[in-house]
């Protein structure tokens, strides 16, 4: 492929020493962002950032049992103070994604030609989006239909049996819902990975469309390890990811045509 003449990296060429203090600054940036949005997440924001999370599971035991019925409840004197910590920290680094993503493309540009510039922005912009939708498909969709499903088993009391009640605990109802959102959301960035490595030649269109039956049987074990136990809650996330998988497909193809053109107008120049 021919190089781009009006950008050459090798007009930018640093010394090692001055690589590393340049990537020292843009980790101090990141951190300091970091910190800053986890600090003002922690004093204003993280009780609302909780009840919001916690909210598809209050409608469900409200529709359920009434107004009364919901409630969560914790054991340590600690728990949500930490709780309320976990909660600005994901918040922190969900909002300095983009902060992030940023100096490391101001990190790595000025090593790349433009036409590989203008490769990767696409997936830099694609992979926050991704995750967005990936989280907002559990939110939304997951989360109602799973806890549904887990409040069906409560009983209530009878003559010859004792109630069950559901009695959530606020840091463990945090772990779950942490879990399902990155699960999601990393599920969410397939298309990003494999149109990558495809770009790169580490894989191919063909390669994937064979390896098909396989990547099936990997997504329908992770949605079950990632996922609460009920099938639906499953395919929920099994479906979309097998959808992305074969959009990697079509995209790889698009990657390999255009790499064929570009490779073509280079051997006739």
């Amino acid at each position: 492929m021919k190089a781009d003449v009006t950008h050459n990296p090798d007009d930018y060429k640093m010394p090692l020493l001055d690589h590393l203090v340049e990537l020292r600054n843009r980790m101090l940036y990141c951190v300091a962002g970091l910190i800053a949005v986890f600090l003002l997440t922690f004093l204003l924001l993280a009780q609302d950032i909780y009840n919001f999370l916690v909210e598809p599971l209050a409608a469900a035991m409200r529709e359920r049992g009434g107004e009364q019925a919901a409630r969560m409840i914790f054991t340590d004197l600690t728990e949500v103070f930490f709780t309320n910590v976990k909660v600005s920290f994901f918040f922190a680094a969900f909002v300095c994604t983009p902060l992030i993503l940023v100096q490391l493309w101001l990190f790595v540009a000025p090593g790349l030609y433009k036409n590989e510039k203008s490769a990767l922005k696409p997936f830099m912009m694609a992979t926050p989006i991704l995750f967005l939708v990936g989280a907002a498909l559990v939110y939304y969709v997951i989360m109602p239909l799973a806890w549904d499903f887990f409040l069906s088993f409560e009983q209530p009391a009878g003559s010859d049996r004792l109630p069950i009640v559901l009695e959530p605990k606020v840091n463990e109802y945090l772990s779950l819902v942490m879990t399902l959102l990155f699960a999601f959301g990393l599920a969410f960035q397939l298309p990003v990975v494999m149109v990558l490595l495809a770009r790169v030649g580490i894989v191919s269109a063909d390669g994937l469309a064979r390896t098909r039956r396989y990547a099936i049987v990997a997504v329908v074990v992770f949605a079950a390890i990632f996922t609460p136990p009920d099938p639906l809650s499953q395919l929920m996330l099994a479906i979309p990811v097998i959808l992305l998988y074969e959009a990697s497909i079509w995209l790889a193809r698009g990657v390999e045509k255009r790499r064929a053109q570009a490779e073509s107008e280079a051997d006739e120049d």
